[in-house]
């Protein structure tokens, strides 16, 4: 097999819709000798902000010495950005390797495209003998094929409304699913907010004798000033002044708060980290794709400004505009915005639409990708006439850049399929290496 040939394969069963459930991945794990039972772990669920935690530990627990492996979904351009330790994505040979032997010990059963990368993660961080896994939730929690792990602690970021079709209609019916990834005494990192998503998390903690350590119960963050770029750390046990925070987004404060604490529960299982580690890990953290800011230049070269997120739920897009708004300068905001056609596009939307002076919409290329018509009929009807539906999207970023000035900002938002091709097509491959 070539790894062309891998691709090829993993890409068709795409075709292979959602499957929530762990029996299979029980099943396939088993007949490979059970990897995940190898590995030592930390899990990390909740809805916005599990890569952005998972980034952070990595670049800490890499700084201090430990081979670190990191599993997080879905990529930007490559499958293979979904595998890595420390800085090193998984290479083309190992992915083709384990492609094969995934595929034939499968045979003719039936597996999901994310059941196979996780089971290639579970063996390749098996293989390698990594001193710790971080392994991000795809959706959900409790019937997630992540959930197969028993972890050393567990990370629930936050909870607020995404899946609906999946998870459930309702909040608590949201919090319920990512709760399910708490297992009997395992101590549960989260930052719920005080609302029935945190009564749920509390609940499923107490009903399994599993410690919680909640964000601003007991542990805080606190940046120094409105434009810091420093923040404050008073932990379970210890505290740190003037820490940096490389990240962009008020948000990312939290997030690096829970990062911190997941790591004081770590050092009881001698995965220890200093002051030092602490400030370059953090000092170095990048989650691209996330509020990442950068200047390219178009044809003419001339300079422009990108901003690119992923943001694609309404809380999600509620910290873009809140970063777009009290993090960025410019004379004007160029909105190139596309959809999942299964997402809430109209609250989405309506919530970033006002901040910007021209809108493009575009498609990426994803059978569920809303057609850009399809959103443009979301805007008041005063918007429609003046935005513009454009594809694919290497020509709505042309025209952006065409009609923006070197003053003005360009954001590319609302999908992580848009922002994976734009990223591409601007900045190359995120994967470089063979």
């Amino acid at each position: 097999m070539q790894y062309q040939d891998a691709w090829s394969y993993l890409d068709r069963l795409q075709f292979f819709k959602i499957k929530l459930g762990l029996e299979s991945m029980n099943r396939f794990l088993g007949l490979l000798g059970e990897p995940h039972r190898a590995v030592p772990c930390v899990h990390i669920g909740g809805t916005n902000g599990k890569g952005s935690v998972a980034a952070t530990l990595l670049s800490i627990l890499s700084t201090a010495g430990y081979r670190v492996g990191l599993y997080t979904s879905p990529h930007l351009s490559s499958v293979r950005e979904r595998f890595r330790i420390n800085d090193r994505f998984i290479s083309r040979e190992e992915f083709t390797r384990l492609t094969g032997q995934i595929r034939s010990v499968l045979g003719h059963d039936q597996i999901t495209y994310f059941e196979f990368t996780t089971t290639m993660a579970m063996l390749w961080f098996a293989e390698q003998e990594v001193d710790l896994a971080l392994l991000e939730v795809g959706m959900g929690g409790r019937l997630d094929a992540t959930n197969v792990v028993t972890p050393l602690v567990s990370v629930i970021t936050n909870v607020s409304m995404d899946h609906e079709q999946y998870l459930g209609d309702t909040l608590e019916q949201v919090a319920g699913e990512k709760a399910g990834i708490i297992k009997p005494g395992i101590p549960v990192v989260s930052g719920v907010t005080d609302d029935i998503s945190r009564t749920v998390v509390e609940e499923r903690c107490m009903r399994l004798a599993s410690p919680l350590y909640l964000l601003n119960r007991d542990f805080h963050g606190r940046k120094t000033g409105q434009d810091s770029r420093t923040w404050d750390y008073d932990g379970l046990h210890r505290g740190h002044r003037n820490l940096p925070l490389a990240m962009r987004g008020g948000y990312q404060v939290a997030n690096a708060a829970l990062a911190m604490a997941t790591l004081e529960l770590l050092a009881d299982h001698d995965l220890g980290t200093d002051g030092n580690a602490i400030r370059h890990g953090l000092e170095t953290t990048r989650w691209p794709g996330r509020l990442e800011s950068f200047t390219t230049v178009n044809g003419n070269r001339l300079p422009r400004r990108f901003l690119l997120d992923g943001a694609h739920n309404p809380a999600g897009v509620q910290a873009l505009t809140d970063a777009i708004r009290t993090e960025f300068s410019f004379e004007q905001l160029m909105l190139v915005w596309a959809a999942m056609a299964d997402k809430d596009i109209r609250s989405t939307l309506a919530a970033v639409a006002p901040l910007a002076h021209r809108i493009i919409f575009t498609r990426p290329e994803s059978e569920r990708s809303a057609r850009p018509e399809e959103l443009r009929s979301l805007l008041p009807a005063d918007r429609q006439e003046s935005a513009l539906c454009v594809e694919p999207v290497d020509r709505a970023l042309d025209l952006a850049m065409e009609s923006a000035s070197e003053r003005d900002l360009i954001c590319v938002a609302g999908s992580l399929y848009l922002v994976g091709r734009a990223r591409q097509i601007l900045l190359g491959d995120l994967v470089k290496t063979p």
